[in-house]
């Protein structure tokens, strides 16, 4: 295949990112941007698949489309698994694993139609080569993804491997971490700009702050890790490396930024200490132990970002008056910020005591989540004419 030519891409992305990931497809480069059901497809060449993975804040993962079209059996999907020319794609001392995603799906054993699209692949293989890939379903270096919905499939080349959130940075996790790719969606719904005071007042282990940073210093967040697309044989050593120093020109050199965290927990404190030092980035984010209770704001104005804690992680006392106690101290201290809270506890916007300007609603995996966005004013709270946040 020839590396210029028009390739069909898919990104899923966590659910209600869509549009933001649409807007990050189309500054890296991507062509006929169509936001869909959690994630976005795209055009263009064998490029943008490489730069996408190593750019990319909101992806999961990057999917090379390989085939598509109808179907009403099995044989159908083996039928044009086995058409394509999988030897022009991968050398068959790679190992490949296929999986498969179905949304109203007549047929009755996802199972049976992954091994049949497996043994597609292998019988291609050894058709034209005399050998076949072995599988590995834990680590493939050619992972395989098929799409099925009622009467129609999409046969992709996974580019990415390991989920992109996976950026290689975090070495603690919290008790429930946010996904980084989540939590630079939710950074750019905030509308929070590299420069501008950011406050996580119940850090966790810092995946907020950390991806605050990257955004800040302009750090590819794929720069340390490796991809899938560099076992496929159009890879380009070369260009991909030139690709690579690019993005590490780019990267500003780590410096004291307006970005704080706190936790009231001070093993969350000493993680995400540890994942920024793991990042190289440790002096770059304030760090303090505090409860966001009695905490004072870093500066005079600023955006608060925040996943409360719910459920098992509250404080010993009941979810409604901490939520009441949160809203009371930020009216009291913030002033003048913008806070931005997601949660999955639906007693938190009706026990809160704020005005949400923006209930926008997420997935942190397969949690259902809302991102509540509320200015916080002097004396009583009133929502602006305009609807607007300030």
């Amino acid at each position: 295949m020839q590396a210029s030519a028009a390739f069909d891409y898919f990104a899923p992305c966590p659910r209600g990112l869509e549009a933001e990931l649409a807007r990050e497809l189309t500054d890296l480069g991507a062509a006929a941007v169509q936001p869909g059901a959690g994630g976005v497809a795209c055009t263009g060449d064998l490029e943008l698949g490489w730069r996408v993975n190593l750019w990319s804040r909101l992806a999961v993962r990057v999917l090379l489309r390989v085939d598509g079209g109808r179907y009403r059996h099995e044989d159908d999907l083996y039928a044009a698994a086995h058409a394509l020319a999988w030897p022009e794609w991968f050398d068959p001392r790679r190992t490949l694993a296929v999986s498969t995603v179905a949304r109203a799906c007549p047929l009755r054993s996802l199972n049976y139609v992954t091994l049949r699209i497996k043994d597609a692949v292998c019988d291609r293989f050894r058709a034209a080569c005399g050998v076949r890939p072995s599988v590995h379903t834990r680590a493939p270096e050619v992972p395989l993804v098929l799409y099925l919905e009622r009467d129609r499939y999409a046969l992709y080349i996974d580019l990415t491997g390991e989920p992109l959130n996976r950026r290689g940075y975090r070495v603690r996790a919290a008790a429930a971490p946010l996904n980084e790719n989540l939590a630079a969606g939710v950074l750019r719904l905030a509308g929070w700009q590299p420069g501008e005071p950011l406050l996580d007042p119940m850090m966790g282990g810092g995946t907020l702050l950390l991806e605050a940073t990257l955004m800040a210093l302009d750090i590819a967040p794929g720069l340390r890790r490796r991809f899938a697309f560099e076992h496929l044989a159009c890879f380009d050593a070369p260009r991909w490396q030139a690709l690579r120093e690019q993005a590490q020109a780019r990267a500003r050199p780590p410096v004291h930024l307006p970005i704080f965290g706190a936790d009231l927990d001070p093993a969350m404190v000493e993680a995400a200490r540890a994942n920024l030092r793991a990042a190289g980035l440790e002096k770059c984010v304030q760090l303090k132990q505090a409860d966001v209770l009695t905490l004072d704001p870093p500066a005079a104005h600023g955006v608060l970002v925040s996943n409360p804690p719910y459920g098992v992680r509250l404080p010993r006392q009941a979810p409604e008056a901490f939520y009441r106690a949160l809203g009371d101290a930020l009216k009291r201290r913030f002033a003048g910020w913008s806070a931005w809270l997601l949660s999955a506890d639906p007693l938190l916007p009706k026990t809160i005591g704020l005005r949400a300007q923006r209930r926008i609603p997420l997935y942190n995996g397969p949690l259902a989540c809302r991102l509540y966005g509320y200015p916080i004013v002097v004396g009583p709270l009133r929502a602006p004419a305009s609807g607007k946040m300030p």
